[in-house]
């Protein structure tokens, strides 16, 4: 029978299981430190705990603890991503960035990703499957463990869909809230999505404090499922009125995220446009100078046109901001290091 991973269990959960197993409530706090505030790997590393509780420990529950097999560091921004080995051997990716306001960190969500958006490498190779709450807690875990600093922020946008993995979204988010734990607020907390209108609508009735982030991409329907096959599914009209929903329901801003194609979606007149789609729509535009993946053929706007994109949103009362591009030079855009891997190891097979 397969062990219930101990990494992913709320305090309470946790006090039941350790109670169960004839201990004291205490013990599960004492636990839980260990797992969520001192980030261990290893149930030999709770000193404070007799040897027989941990060897009943390891009997009744896996640990989660990624392995990082490579790391990748910015000359340019100091930004470092992150190659980490899960227990059944498939490998994701996360990121580190710094900023005047913090550290944050960008963790996956899932194994690959099925939602085909032309201008992302975590699809190309499908979706493998979903990542647990605890797989996705321990990529800031094993981050905060490597760097020595503090995370001050988390954002939901590596390889995956957040919402296509919802039940397990929505543990994560509890569990790096807990104050037993990291204790990191909902505030500094951000969830991209493509756009799934059902789990926005669900997402919005948790009436969390999280940032939801839209992947948007495009003011009308046709240019979108050009860049993202979920618009088939998803009309442009029921997506907005989900965010719309959201925020009223939450009271939290929705950040609408644009990634700047040139000669595709990035030209004044469709900035026009995408300001009156977003009038009235509570949230604020990022704007994202796409990162070329080989695989396919698009290709960055220009900085003279990115920079006219915004003036135009902002001419049209729109807020507006162009995101700081963040480890270009190590592989930064979700999926590419996990890619670049993959086919290393495909080659050394065929050897």
């Amino acid at each position: 029978m397969e062990k219930t991973d101990i990494r992913g269990l709320a305090l309470p959960e946790l006090e039941m299981e350790v109670t169960a197993l004839g201990e004291k409530p205490f013990r599960a706090r004492q636990v839980y430190q260990w797992l969520h505030q001192k980030l261990i790997t290893d149930y030999g590393q709770m000193s404070n705990l007799l040897q027989k509780l941990r060897e009943t420990l390891a009997d009744h529950f896996s640990l989660t603890a990624l392995e990082a097999v490579d790391v990748r560091i910015s000359q340019i921004d100091g930004t470092r991503k992150y190659l980490f080995r899960l227990a059944d051997g498939n490998v994701i990716e996360s990121v580190w960035m710094r900023y005047h306001h913090g550290n944050s960190v960008c963790i996956s969500s899932q194994v690959g990703c099925r939602m085909g958006c032309r201008f992302c490498a975590s699809t190309l190779d499908g979706l493998e499957r979903n990542l647990t709450a605890a797989e996705m807690l321990d990529q800031v875990y094993r981050i905060q463990a490597l760097t020595g600093e503090r995370v001050s922020n988390v954002v939901v946008m590596g390889s995956g869909e957040p919402l296509d993995n919802y039940d397990n979204l929505l543990r994560f988010i509890k569990l790096l809230g807990a104050p037993e734990g990291l204790n990191i607020s909902q505030r500094a907390v951000t969830v991209s999505t493509c756009g799934i209108v059902p789990g926005i609508r669900r997402l919005a009735e948790e009436k969390l404090q999280i940032t939801l982030a839209l992947s948007l991409h495009a003011p009308d329907d046709e240019t979108r499922r050009q860049l993202m096959p979920i618009a088939n599914r998803y009309a442009l009209e029921d997506v907005m009125a989900a965010c719309r929903d959201y925020f009223a329901l939450t009271g939290r801003r929705v950040t609408y995220e644009y990634s700047l194609v040139r000669g595709v979606n990035d030209d004044v007149r469709t900035a026009r446009a995408l300001a009156g789609l977003l009038s009235g729509a509570h949230g604020h535009a990022n704007l994202i100078p796409v990162n070329p993946i080989r695989e396919r053929d698009y290709v960055q706007s220009d900085q003279r046109s990115i920079q006219a994109f915004k003036n135009q949103l902002e001419r049209s009362g729109i807020p507006a901001t162009v995101r700081r591009e963040m480890g270009r030079d190590i592989n930064g855009a979700c999926g590419q290091l996990r890619r670049s891997f993959l086919r290393e190891e495909r080659q050394k097979e065929g050897e």
